[in-house]
């Protein structure tokens, strides 16, 4: 993930007024989940709060175009830091994440642990303590641990951690260790299968596993150039994973020609086979405790 940006303080925003239908979220991550090397990073900002006042959208802003295409009504806030595992959160962010949130979206550092990759103790340790923090601030708080792609730096170079594993490997690792990190806490509900719905975009053909050996005819690339941060598409993925996984709504129902899909340049036939792998891979694997 890119390095940490510079803290300005935080902007004060006025947000509209919380009515019944009104529900709150709140994403805490880093460039994964503000969209970086991409036009997403800058999507829509307007529409969301940036609790760290660095004007950023991202898959936050993402998540709330999905919902208001569905008549849902959320007012989303994101706490991001460049490079940063959810330890970090813990230690410096708190005081701006210690609030009643109806919902909470936890995604820590692309290997679990910078120094240790694979390791996830540190990044379940702290997942729980967000989790309980966020609960004591509102008993019926829902958190959801997302677990995200296989870096293809990891598995195709060989300083990678995962070098020389099958491409599924590293998603299907830190799947496995985000849904430990759930059965550990009670104060966690879910995982959200991100990672799963890279590996069946490879499955099925839609997406280039290698994109150093360059993108086949037909298919896409789902990661940014640097081939570890994903690409406009990647995102796109991403935020129609946890928009499936929050709110329960297929993503299918967005359709192919979904507003925020246009903007960003993705074209329908595109979208709609994303939204597909999105809705098989919630089925098949959005139930993680």
């Amino acid at each position: 993930m890119v390095p940490p940006r510079p803290v300005t303080p935080p902007v004060v925003v006025a947000a509209p007024p919380v009515t019944a239908a009104t529900r709150t979220i709140v994403f805490v991550g880093n460039s994964f989940t503000f969209g970086a090397l991409t036009p997403v990073e800058r999507f829509r900002a307007d529409t969301v709060t940036d609790l760290n006042g660095t004007g950023v959208g991202g898959v936050p802003a993402l998540f709330k175009a999905f919902t208001l295409a569905v008549g849902l009504d959320y007012r989303v806030s994101l706490e991001t830091v460049g490079g940063a595992g959810l330890d970090l959160h813990w230690t410096e962010k708190r005081a701006l994440l210690d609030r009643a949130w109806d919902v909470v979206v936890l995604q820590g550092y692309s290997t679990l642990d910078r120094e240790k990759p694979g390791d996830g103790a540190s990044h379940s340790r702290h997942a729980g303590l967000l989790a309980r923090m966020a609960e004591a601030a509102n008993p019926k708080v829902r958190v959801e641990l997302v677990a995200t792609w296989s870096r293809a730096d990891q598995v195709w170079q060989p300083e990678g951690h995962w070098y020389g594993e099958p491409i599924e490997r590293m998603a299907d690792d830190l799947q496995r260790a985000t849904v430990r990190a759930v059965r550990s806490s009670r104060a966690i509900d879910g995982a959200i299968p991100v990672g799963r719905a890279w590996n069946r975009a490879f499955a099925t053909g839609l997406a280039d596993p290698n994109p150093y050996d360059g993108i086949d005819a037909g298919q896409i690339s789902l990661w940014a150039s640097d081939q570890y941060h994903a690409s406009t598409a990647g995102y796109y993925l991403s935020a129609l994973v946890i928009f499936g996984k929050v709110t329960g709504r297929d993503p299918r129902s967005l359709t192919r020609h979904e507003r925020a899909a246009r903007e960003l340049g993705l074209p329908p036939e595109q979208v709609a086979a994303l939204q597909a792998i999105a809705h098989d891979t919630l089925r098949r694997d959005g139930r993680a405790r």
